[in-house]
Formats: structure tokens, sequence, C-alpha cells
């Protein structure tokens, strides 16, 4: 029973939470730098409540939309230039993980003349921006994480890095604003906050309070999974599917991912799928791989999931996803020897081996 636990993020949540809390935004100054994507933060609603918010309280802003889908070191080294530029006093992130995530790093270079490849070191000289979240999806958790994934085109794959200053001073979860979201981004980001809760629970590093988190992400989405299968995407079921995102993020926060994450990422760089779609494609011989070491907690899983096996969970991931991809055996070799370079490989509870990779990139996707 020897474990730390910390979360720096204070969570709102609920319908209208940012009109609610508005006096949240005037802790931080009066120059915001918004960070979001093209689209959804103003198909959302997200992006107008903040603006309004913003202007009621006198609060200036610039609205840098330009974030890239997995957005690269370059990328965010634009948006750090600009808030620079712009003279910020904080940040704010609206969208799903996309922008949350390069919202940490450009808080992080908005004050710290470095190379965006040094973001990784975890070692800034000044405090980054403080940073608030405004999720628009109900999957990455990235609103109460302190990680920040970015597309790292030298190293060809995606890599994190995060420490204490850079969780989100404040995140603001709002189930309306993710109404808007397709069918298959609902899907995908769903699936992939299922990954962190299972990742989380089947780690080296989990512990008695994240293992009761995730427990409970997976009760919840256990809940939705007729919902999924159906797309009966009402607002309940979106209330509690961004709730589970939410502690699913909390649990990894702790813990970090595993090496379904690690083999996923290659599957997202080079075949362009879904962060969501790439996990839940591999997570039936993940599991499967795991049970050895962790068939007591896999056991668990499916129960808190209306399961019976992992191949009865893994059949209802196949018609949620709707796809299947075939990688030649040099494909299977590289990214093979890509997973083996990504730390969250080895918070796995089962060791693993380039082999064992290779067997599971076989058997769920070869």
């Amino acid at each position: 029973m020897e474990f730390k636990y910390y979360l720096g993020t204070k969570v709102f949540f609920g319908k209208d939470c940012i009109f609610n809390n508005r006096d949240e935004f005037s802790d931080f100054g009066k120059r915001a730098f918004i960070v979001t994507g093209k689209t959804s933060g103003k198909k959302s609603g997200a992006l107008d409540d903040v603006l309004k918010v913003l202007n009621q309280l006198g609060i200036s802003s610039f609205i840098f939309d330009r974030v890239e889908n997995n957005p690269t070191l370059e990328n965010v080294e634009e948006g750090g230039n600009e808030a620079a530029k712009f003279k910020a006093d904080f940040v704010i992130g609206i969208g799903g993980g996309s922008p949350l995530d390069a919202a940490k790093a450009i808080a992080v270079l908005a004050v710290n003349r470095m190379d965006p490849r040094e973001l990784y070191t975890n070692r800034f000289d000044k405090k980054p921006l403080p940073i608030l979240a405004v999720p628009t999806t109900a999957g990455t958790g990235s609103e109460v994480t302190p990680y920040s994934v970015l597309t790292n085109n030298d190293a060809q794959t995606k890599m994190s890095f995060g420490n204490n200053d850079t969780f989100p001073a404040v995140a603001f979860l709002d189930p309306r604003y993710t109404l808007s979201m397709s069918r298959d981004t609902t899907v995908n980001t769903a699936i992939d906050a299922l990954s962190h809760a299972i990742e989380g629970y089947l780690n080296k590093r989990s512990m008695p309070v994240s293992d009761l988190i995730a427990e409970q992400a997976l009760k919840i989405f256990g809940e939705c999974m007729d919902s999924l299968v159906k797309e009966d995407f009402n607002y309940d079921i979106r209330e509690k599917l961004l709730y589970a995102s939410m502690l699913a993020g909390m649990v990894i926060a702790q813990t970090g991912t595993t090496l379904m994450h690690g083999m996923g990422y290659s599957l997202t760089y080079f075949k362009d799928l879904p962060h969501g779609k790439a996990n839940g494609l591999l997570m039936r011989e993940y599991l499967k791989f795991n049970y050895e070491n962790a068939g007591e907690k896999i056991d668990n899983i499916l129960k808190l999931l209306n399961a019976e096996s992992i191949d009865e969970l893994g059949n209802i991931l196949d018609k949620l996803l709707c796809q299947s991809i075939s990688l030649s055996k040099e494909e299977i070799d590289f990214y093979a020897s890509q997973t083996m370079k990504q730390k969250s490989t080895y918070n796995n509870l089962r060791n693993v081996t380039r082999e064992d990779v290779e067997v599971i990139y076989q058997r769920s996707v070869g």
C-alpha cells in the first residue's frame, strides 16, 4: 500500500458549466490564447460559449485554429510563436485530443525558447502558461492528464511528454459539446477512453486508487455498450461517455498507458487510422496476450463490460469499428521495432518481446 496520487486539475462537469463558473477565467489574466481545430470548436458551440464569457469578463483573446489532426512538433512550434507574440497570460484548449494536447505544448513553447523536440525532456526553464481545457469529444481524457501526444516525423511515430506543470489548471466538461460528434467519431473516441481504462488497470504502475476509478469507468462504459452498437446517442449516453472518458483520463494520469497504445501509434502514423480505432483493432489480442499474467483482472473487465468472454468483446468491437486492414510482413517487422521504442510498452503487466508484438499484429491485422 505504497503509492502517490496527484491530480492537478479542477474539474467542472455538467450542462452550462462554463457559464455557471465563468469567474474561473478571471483568475488567469487578461489575455487568452485559444487553441482549437478548424471545425470542432465552432460546430460544438464550445468556442462561441468561451468567447461570450471572455467578452463578458473583458478578457481579450486570439484564436489559433490551425491545429492539425495528430499535431506535429512543427504545428505546436507555430502556435507557441503566435502565443508569445500575443503575450498570452493563459491558454484555452477547445476540441478533441489534438487541440488539447497541442494547447499543452503551446503553453510550454510560449514562454520557453527551445526546439520543440526538447519538449520530450520534460524540463522547462520557465513554468508553462496556465491551461484551461474544454473537451468536445469523449475519448482522450486529455483535460485531466499532463500528457501531450505529438507526431514526431523524425521518429515516424507519436510520442508524449508531460509533467505536473502541464496538467490543465481547470477543465470544463459540458456534454452538450459532444452532441455534434459523428457516429464514427463517437465510437472511435469511446474506444479510446475504453483503452485508457483497460491499460491503466492492466499496468505495472496501477494502484488501489487508480483501479477503483478504472473499474467505475469500465462499469459506465458497459452501460453504454448497447447504445453504441445501436447508434442511440441521446444526451444521457453522451453524458455517461464524457464522464467515463474523464475517469479513464484520471487513471492514465497516474499510470500511463501500455502495449496497446505503443502498437496503435504505428497504425495511426502509417495507416492514418484514428487513434481509438487503432487501439480497438488490437484490443482482443492484447487482452488474450495479458490473460496469463492478469486473468483475474481481465475477468473483472469483462464482467464490468457485460461480456462473457474476450472473443465476445472482440466481436462487439468488430461491429463498432467496421474496418479491417492488412499488413505485410515487412510492415509488421517495422511496426514491432517502433513499438519496442515506446516507453508505454514497458508498463505492460506481462513483459513484452518484439516477437510478441509481431504475433499480436499478425493476429489482429496481419
